[in-house]
């Protein structure tokens, strides 16, 4: 029913219906030459505007008086959606057919209230058409209200005023509440909920509410709460939100987010924690998404409340988590390691400090510590990991979190063979937090042979063994037959090898006893030698200002005495055995 056409004022917009064209309405720079009666019957604004323009309007005044026509002019400043509605709020008044979507069903609602298009000015106005369709057509379908609810977007004041952002939360949070539909928030569904939902939804819907501008995206967690949906849904929204939104949280974040400077991104992701619940004991959103959150959080430098929030809910979840997920980078230049230890640390106190770990049988619990055993090898081999940062990871859970050593012993010795300088107090304290009865037979025979650990730990070790073995050929002795003496009898097999082997490593110590005994033979001898020079020599030492002797030649003192692993003691100059 019209067409463009150029001109030097910019583009200008005339009606092909034949009707005169006796005014003019600029939208930003498009100018409609309409008539003037059928938009003054539909509009009491532009009626109200004509009115006044007509009555005060000097340039009419002077185009009477010189016989040439007028024609009115009016400007509508910042009008809703532009000269794409505007055309179609014409079309309406003209009587032409349009075709309504969700979005620009909200911003015809918006324009015709910007017009002043009631049904006490006329019946059958626009606002009561696009109510109409919106309430039928719209907020009965949840992507369609999501459609919508984006819409009002570029006109947030005049949507929030009439009331149109508020239907849409309340009917996409009422559909979703109603409908028992977690999908609508990403969550996933399972058969029962499938069976019972009243509406299947779209995979898409939650994406599309995810492209929803965060003011109105936390109105419509807001909303989720008050109606009392799940912390799940709740939690589960916001993570997806931040992943969609953050680009540090996961790689595959969309590249089509607005949300650029890192200033933007620290608000958004403190708000998004912020509103997180914190005690969601039936919480199943992965570990992993709150470990992105959390290392976003680190590299963004958000609050310490905020992270704070984060370690809780993963602390009470410790058991989900997985190695990867423990092991962040310290991205603080005060951390002199390769990871961030104190958070691990602060996690283990969080986990103990849940009322779900207070029995110390709890499974979690063991779970946690071969995760924190598995931490403990990874980071064993930071050449700056200080023997005290070690000692304190190590002991920061119970006894009771650990059925077997053997995980810990691993990367104690890993620690000491990355740490070769580190006193023997040091060694000896690091090897004081595991327990050499909890090793396996393996673990046992590899620490009885194990050269790096401190000789009072291998003592203990084969003191163990050996208590072990008679505890073993006690039982087998007793042993009447059948299965179990049968299952007994393997096991006393790999006793007996690891028996051998401890005999060959005795032989081997005997070995380094013997030879020495012989050193210190060797070095009895050449003291001897030495004293006899010194007698030879020491006529000559008297006639000369001062004493001479290879001893002080050399700046060497030698001790009297010397004692041995066997006990020698000296008789005579001569080393006699017990």
């Amino acid at each position: 029913m019209g067409a463009e056409k150029q001109s030097s004022k910019g583009q200008a917009w005339f009606c092909t219906t034949g009707l005169s064209s006796d005014m003019e309405i600029e939208v930003d720079d498009m100018t409609y030459h309409l008539n003037k009666f059928l938009l003054m019957s539909k509009s009491r604004k532009l009626h109200q505007l004509l009115t006044e323009q007509e009555q005060s309007d000097e340039k009419k005044k002077r185009h009477e008086e010189e016989g040439d026509g007028y024609t009115p002019h009016i400007r509508l400043e910042n009008f809703p959606g532009g000269p794409e509605i505007f055309e179609m709020v014409v079309k309406v008044c003209y009587g032409v057919k349009v075709n309504l979507s969700a979005s620009t069903a909200v911003l015809l609602r918006c324009a015709a209230e910007e017009l002043e298009m009631t049904e006490e000015y006329s019946p059958d106005n626009l606002i009561l058409k696009t109510e109409n369709f919106l309430s039928h057509s719209v907020l009965s379908n949840t992507q369609e209200t999501i459609a919508a609810l984006k819409a009002c977007e570029p006109v947030t004041s005049l949507a929030e005023s009439i009331g149109i952002t508020k239907q849409c939360i309340d009917s996409i949070v009422s559909i979703a509440s109603s409908s028992a539909d977690p999908s609508l928030f990403g969550w996933p569904m399972n058969n029962s909920t499938k069976q019972h939902s009243k509406v299947l939804l779209s995979p898409v819907l939650s994406e599309d509410l995810l492209e929803l501008s965060f003011p109105i995206f936390k109105r419509v967690v807001q909303a989720m709460k008050a109606k009392g949906l799940s912390d799940n849904i709740v939690e589960t929204s916001l993570i997806r939100y931040a992943k969609k939104h953050i680009p540090l949280i996961t790689s595959r974040s969309s590249a089509s987010s607005t949300i650029a400077s890192e200033n933007q991104q620290r608000e958004l992701l403190e708000t998004i924690i912020s509103y997180l619940p914190v005690h969601n004991s039936s919480a199943t959103s992965t570990t992993r998404s709150l470990f992105g959150l959390l290392r976003s959080a680190i590299i963004l430098n958000t609050s310490e409340k905020c992270r704070t929030v984060l370690e809780i809910k993963i602390g009470s979840h410790l058991e989900k988590a997985t190695l990867d997920d423990l092991l962040i980078p310290s991205y603080s230049y005060l951390n002199e390691t390769l990871y961030d230890i104190d958070l691990v640390e602060r996690l283990i106190r969080h986990f103990l400090e849940n009322d779900a770990v207070s029995f110390l049988s709890s499974p979690s619990l063991t779970v946690v510590g071969k995760l924190i055993d598995g931490v403990l090898c990874e980071i064993a081999s930071d050449s700056n990991l200080k023997p005290e940062r070690f000692y304190s990871l190590a002991v920061s859970l119970p006894d009771e979190a650990r059925l077997y050593d053997d995980g810990l012993y691993r990367a104690i010795d890993i620690y000491l063979k990355s740490h070769p300088r580190i006193l023997e107090a040091e060694r000896e304290k690091i090897c004081s937090v595991m327990d050499f009865q909890k090793l396996t037979i393996e673990g046992c025979t590899h620490a009885a042979q194990n050269e790096r650990l401190p000789l009072r730990a291998v003592v203990k070790v084969l003191f163990l063994e050996q208590l072990q073995l008679r505890t073993l050929v006690t039982a087998v002795t007793e042993e009447d037959g059948g299965e179990t003496a049968g299952e007994a009898k393997v096991d006393f097999g790999v006793w007996e090898k690891v028996v051998k082997e401890n005999e060959v490593l005795r032989l081997d110590m005997d070995a380094m006893r013997t030879r020495l005994y012989h050193l210190e033979s060797e070095y009895l001898n050449l003291k001897e030698v030495i004293a006899k020079i010194d007698k030879e020599r020491l006529y000559v030492a008297n006639a000369r200002p001062r004493k001479w002797s290879i001893s002080n030649k050399f700046g060497c003192k030698f001790k009297t005495q010397v004692c041995d692993s066997h006990e020698a003691k000296m008789v005579d100059g001569r080393c006699q055995r017990r």
